[in-house]
Formats: C-alpha cells, sequence, structure tokens
C-alpha cells in the first residue's frame, strides 16, 4: 500500500503540493485532480520517489525508505522530465529503457525481440510522436513493468493526450485488478472523467505566501519630509530682517554695557566727530610745528 501522510512541495512562491493525505492499496487505481500542471507533475515526482517532499512521509508498503519506494515505482510519461523525445522511433524508445533495467533482470536484452514479445513489432519504426495515446501508454506501462520489482506505476498527466478518457482509464483500470499482477496505480489528472466512481483526490489550489513585514519602520514620502536645518549658524538677510530682538529686562546682567551703535546716516551733523584722513594729518603737522617755533 501506498501511504502519503501530510505530504507538501514547496515552491518558489507558493506551495505547490498543499499538505496531502494519500492511502492507494493495490490492485486499485486513485486519481489526483490538480488544476495547474506543475502540481500535478510534482506530486507525481514525489509519489514515485524521484523528489523529496519538502514536509510529510511517502511510504511503500512497511518502509518509508526513500530508496525502498524508488525501486518499486515509475513514473510514466512525465513532462518535461521523462516523456519521450517526439523524434525517438519506438525501438530506439525501447532500447534505452530496456538499458536502465538492473542487469539481473532483463530476461531480452534487443529491442527487436522484446517488441515481438510484446506485440509492438507493427510500430518498432514509427515515430513516438505518431503513436495514438492509447497505444502510446500501453508502450509506456508496458516498458516500465519490464522491471519485475515495479509494483507502483505513477501516471503525469494522462488525459493531456486527448479529451477522451477512453484512451487512457480503462488501460489503467484494467493493468490495476490484473490477477495476474495486480498495481497500484495512481493518475494526476487536471478533470475527473464524468462516469469515473472510484477513489479521487483534490490537490488544493497553490496560495501565495504572505509578505513578512520590514522590520525597518516605514520611511515617509518625500514631500512630506523638513527641509534639513542650516549646517552653519549664520542668519541670512532675509532671517535677520525678520528676527526680533531679544527683550532685555532691566538690571539684567545680560544687559550690554554700552549702547548700541548709531547708524552713520542717522546721526546729527552737528556732533558728528571728524576723523581726519592721513593726508589732512601730514598737512597739518607742518603746521603745529611752525606755531611751536614761533
Amino acid at each position: 500500500m501506498l501511504v502519503a501522510q501530510q505530504l507538501r512541495v514547496k515552491g518558489r512562491h507558493y506551495d505547490l503540493v498543499p499538505p496531502l493525505t494519500i492511502e492507494a492499496a493495490v490492485g486499485s487505481l486513485t486519481l489526483a485532480v490538480g488544476d495547474l500542471q506543475p502540481q500535478r507533475t510534482a506530486l507525481a515526482l514525489t509519489l514515485s520517489a524521484r523528489m523529496k517532499p519538502s514536509d510529510g512521509l511517502v511510504s511503500w508498503g512497511q518502509s518509508s525508505k526513500f530508496k525502498h519506494l524508488r525501486r518499486h515505482s515509475a513514473l510514466i510519461d512525465s513532462p518535461t522530465v521523462n516523456e519521450p523525445e517526439p523524434h525517438l522511433s519506438v525501438k530506439d524508445l525501447v532500447t534505452e529503457d530496456l538499458a536502465l533495467i538492473p542487469r539481473r533482470y532483463r530476461g531480452i536484452r534487443r529491442a527487436s525481440d522484446w517488441l515481438t514479445v510484446n506485440s509492438f513489432e507493427d510500430i518498432a519504426d514509427a515515430l513516438v510522436e505518431e503513436l495514438p495515446a492509447a497505444r502510446r501508454l500501453e508502450l509506456l506501462c508496458t516498458l516500465a513493468l519490464a522491471n519485475p520489482e515495479v509494483d507502483l506505476l505513477v501516471v503525469d498527466s494522462p488525459d493531456r493526450r486527448g479529451p477522451h478518457p477512453q484512451n487512457w482509464l480503462p488501460q489503467l483500470q484494467h493493468r490495476a485488478q490484473d490477477e495476474g499482477r495486480p498495481l497500484c496505480i495512481v493518475a494526476t489528472v487536471a478533470q475527473v472523467p464524468e462516469d469515473w466512481q472510484g477513489r479521487v483526490i483534490r490537490i488544493e489550489n497553490p496560495t501565495a505566501k504572505p509578505e513578512e513585514p520590514s522590520s525597518e519602520g516605514a520611511r515617509e514620502p518625500a514631500s512630506t519630509l523638513e527641509a534639513p536645518e542650516p549646517v552653519t549658524g549664520q542668519l541670512t538677510a532675509t532671517q535677520y530682517a525678520a528676527a526680533e530682538p531679544p527683550a532685555i529686562e532691566e538690571n539684567s546682567p545680560n544687559q550690554p554695557l554700552t549702547a548700541p551703535l548709531t547708524p552713520l546716516h542717522a546721526t546729527d551733523s552737528s556732533t558728528a566727530q571728524h576723523r581726519a584722513t592721513p593726508a589732512e594729518a601730514s598737512e597739518k603737522q607742518p603746521e603745529e610745528e611752525s606755531q611751536e617755533l614761533r
């Protein structure tokens, strides 16, 4: 039995797979429905042990070891992960996949022999992209089951190959309930078929992570900032004219010892003292000396 408890896959901006619990037994087909392709692929990769979950536990049988799940599972036709290259021929694809099977399980090593034994010789020379959806899925599942240790098939978005569930649903049901080799199959799909009555698991839509508030305080807009005070203590002409002189109380220790200077333009000419210039002083000096001699 496949058991996933609180399985979670984190993305860059949101959880690709929010916490999810799955139980799928051998002999059953389970559909996991997700609206987004990255969701479906992330779940398929995790259930097949091609990617470790961010949180939670995935176990197969009595073991929760990652290698144990990887050895007994197979990922089928995952977009951009292991879907066959469209330019490959069926024979080349079989050659590559048979080489990945452990050596001790390689019963048939030649691709042509394998194609004949498994009734695919009619499409040996065809390109993979030319195959009908049902035939393509049959080929990929049969190749995965060439490894006898595989008991779990995880099929990624088989419904993307066409709108008709008949291309994939009856085939997966038959393989899961095969009496000779029952399997546990999980298929990720974008929509549940109308006539499906089996088990369905819904992958919740991801939600963006809320942005954490910054530890720094919010800055005010530039328009509301006050202008910085001048660096120097000198007043401009406009500020000096607008400033009021400080009021000085009588007998205040801060009162100036001398009266304020009076501007020259406001002084009476009769009381103004005249200072002699150097030229006038040099003319008066000889006159004073002659008077003293007299």
